[in-house]
């Protein structure tokens, strides 16, 4: 744990733990300014839920940097008087490097994706960030297989994770949760989502570790529920906060073309994406 003022930035360890021992799912929400922050943190306080806050490279660059985004996390956190538990995380850091200045700059949580590379280099990197995050305090998620789709304006194919993949890289690297490639993609879907959910069920009975599912935007809700059955307790959405966000503001600019202060512009869009996180935690049955 890393104190900030009164209140407590936490790794996702326990919040994992308990939603795996009583099947549901912590929301991984991705965020790209200020505003959103505030908005999911506000939100997330009103529902009394923990909360994991997503950062991609492409995010962290866009707001300055990881220590830029700690210390507007931190004083979020402070000025709102905000008691859940969040967890501040790397999502899709693509190297060593990249996680370990989010952990020195107090990021409590990192996903370190080797998923391109070949397994035994995928396993190398991953063993060297666990060591040196655990040693901080911090989380670690991994990937195995490819989860394919569009992110941060790279589109990749998809490669469904194998279980011996799955039992390869948690037993040589001490991960904290894995993110098995199972058929989700990044971003919408181009028709119905084919979600590998036998392989699912067993990986979990295999792993005692918590699983993740990328890829959370545009899966029907009966597919979401059956995937935390199956035993996913975290699911990252990003996309469809993206789109409920730009299409109210897009309404707000049709209705009224005068409008010229950023305050009102981005402002409009407050109550679209605060609806879209009340309804993926209802959805997820997440608990404090």
């Amino acid at each position: 744990m890393i104190k900030l003022g009164d209140n407590m930035l936490v790794n996702f360890n326990e919040m994992l733990k308990k939603a795996k021992e009583n099947h549901y799912a912590v929301p991984h929400l991705n965020i790209n300014n200020l505003e959103w922050t505030k908005y999911i943190l506000e939100e997330c306080q009103e529902l009394d839920v923990p909360v994991i806050l997503g950062v991609s490279e492409g995010a962290a660059k866009y707001m300055g940097g990881f220590e830029a985004i700690t210390g507007m996390v931190r004083g979020l956190i402070k000025d709102l008087n905000i008691s859940i538990p969040v967890c501040l995380h790397v999502d899709h850091g693509q190297s060593f490097e990249t996680c370990k200045k989010a952990i020195d700059a107090g990021f409590t949580s990192v996903m370190i994706d080797a998923s391109k590379l070949e397994l035994d280099e995928n396993v190398r990197i991953t063993k060297e960030v666990v060591d040196y995050a655990h040693e901080r305090g911090v989380s670690v998620e991994a990937e195995v297989g490819h989860i394919g789709g569009t992110e941060d304006n790279i589109t990749s194919s998809a490669t469904n994770a194998t279980v011996e993949e799955c039992l390869t890289i948690y037993k040589e690297t001490g991960i904290d949760a894995l993110a098995p490639a199972l058929g989700s993609v990044h971003g919408f879907y181009k028709g119905e989502p084919n979600l590998d959910f036998e392989r699912m069920e067993i990986i979990n009975k295999e792993l005692s570790i918590p699983l993740v599912l990328h890829g959370g935007s545009g899966i029907p809700d009966d597919k979401i529920k059956k995937a935390i059955a199956c035993g996913i307790s975290k699911i990252n959405v990003n996309t469809e906060l993206q789109y409920a966000w730009s299409e109210a503001v897009r309404k707000f600019l049709q209705e009224d073309n005068k409008s010229y202060d950023p305050r009102k512009v981005i402002g409009s869009g407050e109550q679209a994406l605060k609806d879209k996180v009340r309804e993926k935690v209802v959805l997820f049955a997440t608990k404090k």
